[in-house]
């Protein structure tokens, strides 16, 4: 498994101030991709524990709000135990930050993946380029969702994430 790229302070890519991995790999080649340099699986650098103890210790400061998992495509089945064995580390070192995941699959169809133990908000869909639209929060295109992955669990129906920043 490898990645693209780690971003120590990313504010585009969920709520707050957060550490970002992108990883390599990509089945979708969606048309208009924002990130086509992460299609190829051979591409980008190993990801090992190393890494992810990396990701941790860049995670450790109190104004980092939690990790984003993008790509590439972190549900890839070449990629979805590297990015479970990071979520999972992630949420056990630090229980109070979010995990945000994006992928380019829909939720009804990989929801029984070990990694929703972990995630904490799943952005799904492709992007569609037709549907492209500058004005939503966290994706790129109105059939993307951003869910709410525990309030989804526990209602066992799909819940959409409401974001509590600059609610007064």
């Amino acid at each position: 498994m490898r990645y693209s790229k780690i971003r120590k302070m990313d504010i585009a890519n969920g709520e707050g101030v957060r550490v970002s991995i992108f990883f390599q790999g990509c089945a979708f080649h969606c048309d208009e991709c924002f990130n086509p340099e992460t299609w190829d699986f051979n591409g980008g650098l190993e990801f090992t524990d190393e890494v992810i103890s990396h990701i941790l210790d860049l995670a450790s400061p109190n104004h980092i709000s939690g990790l984003s998992i993008l790509g590439g495509e972190p549900m890839h089945p070449k990629n979805i135990e590297g990015t479970t064995k990071l979520a999972k580390d992630f949420k056990e070192k630090y229980q109070d930050k979010t995990i945000w995941c994006w992928t380019g699959f829909k939720y009804e169809d990989i929801k029984d993946k070990e990694v929703f133990n972990y995630i904490d908000v799943l952005i799904d869909g492709q992007f569609q380029k037709d549907k492209f639209d500058s004005t939503l929060k966290w994706r790129g295109s109105s059939n993307q969702r951003v869910i709410d992955i525990k309030k989804t669990k526990d209602k066992a129906k799909l819940v959409l994430y409401e974001s509590n920043i600059f609610k007064f």
